[in-house]
């Protein structure tokens, strides 16, 4: 049976959006995870790739035209099938629903035995229906880690409302309205699937009986609405209670990372920003010789000695679990480094490189004003060189075809708190070194404040990924598919080395390609570090 294709929400405000790009056509045949088209969002192009099998049937919306969310984009079908009164049914739903809205339209919302959603004219006035996020061309559902509201507090377009980890990263949610949190649907902790209630926003004061249990679609639990206080909802109890708790910390993510960088205990800072969230300027304003002396040494009002709290000893041997819930991020990594591991056959090829020139380079660029170039922005920059080379290790397999990308553009992973995330730098072969160094630097500034975007970790063709700074002398990392190669960085060392027949001290580094065997064959790779070791050797060459 042929499958109907709409327009998808790709962005949490995303209401309508335009094809830039179709990458198949009327006939071709369309596998899982193929690449369908190239759609502009209100934030991004993105590529939308097909969850069906079968032929492309029919477009629905061509390239340069715009269309709202929900609109027939497409149907994919067995060959030859008859997809007439899937078309023309398309065609009339919007004059139906347009007829359907003129009729009913009830001027207030009512409790009904069903889940049907009630039309923005049934909603009060001033009432905003906030509902989960589509934040990532992936996800499918997400997780409250924090709520930085509670409900009966004024909101204003452009507050962060909650923190919502998704299936690649956790992000600020900002409000779009303005008004008073009415409702909370979604407590912190819980998972559901996108477009379910998260919550509610209208004047204050304002009866929202019914709306959120009429709005659940998709199997979400009902939830409770009433938000006055004889009966508050379970959302605000927990959230009352969680904020008023003296373990409950409230800080932006960059405030948080620059406090673990800086080894700074947060419950000393206090937070400038809205309902005393700490910022990042407080933490970098913060001189711990200022903050007020803990409880241990702080006099007592009536002389009495301070008693020594003795912690009660734990014998050896005695056993302590604690359980951590998965986050979506660790779900993902979990489910795409299985597939990837299980799937392609992987082999692997280390390299020893000398890096006394690298160095030497390295100072001299560093010498140039507001320039800063790090050993892997070198690496970075030689992978890029190398590939355009030996174009068969920037390359996808497809069960049908192998695909060799002409562009090169390089993932980079960067350890965040919750995991790893993997950055991509576009048309990386035609930076230069400092462009590098300037955009891994603020890609990974992003990454760790959990403010990288979904777009910006979307089309690698190759992965680098470094563990030097660690002290790590070699390792093997799992291919970041569709990626069929993924080079494993480790720390540079000085030894004794073998140069012109005599034993002097040297610097040097191990590199180790991960390749699937069923794009990149053995020599293949061997050929691709042949020409990374020059580069890397000789970074003059680098410059040319």
């Amino acid at each position: 049976m042929a499958t109907i294709i709409t327009m998808p929400r790709l962005s949490d405000t995303m209401t309508e959006g335009t094809v830039a790009t179709w990458l198949k056509k009327v006939g071709d045949t369309i596998k899982e995870g193929d690449i369908l088209a190239e759609i502009e969002t209100d934030k991004a192009t993105m590529e939308f790739e097909s969850f069906n099998d079968g032929t492309l049937l029919y477009i629905g919306i061509k390239e340069g035209e715009t269309a709202s969310v929900d609109s027939l984009l497409a149907i994919i079908g067995k060959e030859g099938e008859d997809i007439s009164a899937l078309i023309s049914g398309a065609a009339t739903a919007p004059a139906q629903a347009k007829t359907e809205e003129k009729v009913e339209a009830p001027a207030e919302v009512k409790p009904t035995t069903d889940n049907a959603q009630p039309t923005t004219a049934s909603l009060p006035k001033g009432v905003i229906v906030v509902t989960m996020p589509r934040l990532s061309d992936t996800m499918t559902e997400g997780t409250v880690a924090t709520w930085l509201k509670k409900v009966g507090d004024e909101v204003k377009e452009g507050d962060i409302l909650a923190e919502i980890e998704t299936d690649k990263a956790t992000m600020e949610f900002e409000s779009f309205n303005t008004g008073t949190l009415l409702f909370i649907g979604i407590n912190e902790g819980q998972s559901a699937p996108v477009d379910s209630v998260l919550a509610i926003i209208g004047p204050a004061g304002t009866d929202i009986t019914g709306i959120a249990e009429n709005y659940a679609k998709g199997g979400a639990a009902p939830v409770t609405s009433t938000p006055d206080t004889a009966s508050a909802p379970v959302a605000a109890t927990q959230n009352t209670v969680e904020e008023t708790s003296s373990d409950r910390i409230f800080a932006s993510p960059l405030a948080k990372q620059i406090a673990k960088d800086k080894g700074i205990n947060l419950s000393q800072i206090k937070g400038s920003g809205e309902n005393g969230r700490i910022t990042k300027s407080d933490v970098e304003n913060f001189t711990p010789s200022a903050s007020a002396p803990s409880q241990a040494t702080q006099p007592t009002t009536d002389n009495t000695q301070q008693t020594t709290v003795v912690r009660p000893f734990v014998p050896a041997g005695e056993t302590s679990t604690e359980e951590v819930k998965n986050s979506q991020m660790r779900k993902t990594i979990a489910i795409r480094l299985s597939e990837s591991i299980f799937t392609a056959p992987h082999f692997y090829l280390t390299v020893e490189i000398a890096m006394d020139e690298a160095m030497k380079s390295r100072v001299t660029i560093n010498t140039i004003p507001d320039t800063k170039v790090s050993f892997n922005d070198m690496v970075i920059k030689a992978c890029a060189m190398a590939l355009k080379r030996h174009p068969k290790v920037n390359t996808q397999w497809q069960a049908d075809a192998i695909i060799i990308n002409h562009h090169v553009n390089i993932g980079v992973a960067v350890a965040v708190e919750d995991g790893l995330v993997v950055p991509v730098l576009k048309f990386t072969d035609q930076m230069t070194l400092t462009q590098i160094g300037s955009s891994v630097k603020d890609l990974a500034g992003k990454a760790k404040s959990k403010k990288l975007q979904p777009a910006e970790m979307e089309g690698s063709t190759f992965t680098v990924s470094n563990l030097g700074m660690f002290g790590i002398q070699s390792f093997t990392s799992i291919i970041n598919q569709p990626n069929s190669a993924i080079l494993s960085v480790g720390a540079i060392e000085e030894k004794p080395v073998v140069r012109n027949g005599q034993i002097v001290v040297g610097n040097t580094m191990m590199l180790t390609l991960a390749c699937d065997h069923r794009t990149v064959d053995g020599a293949t790779g061997a050929q691709f570090l042949q020409t990374l070791r020059q580069y890397l050797e000789n970074p003059v060459t680098m410059l040319a």
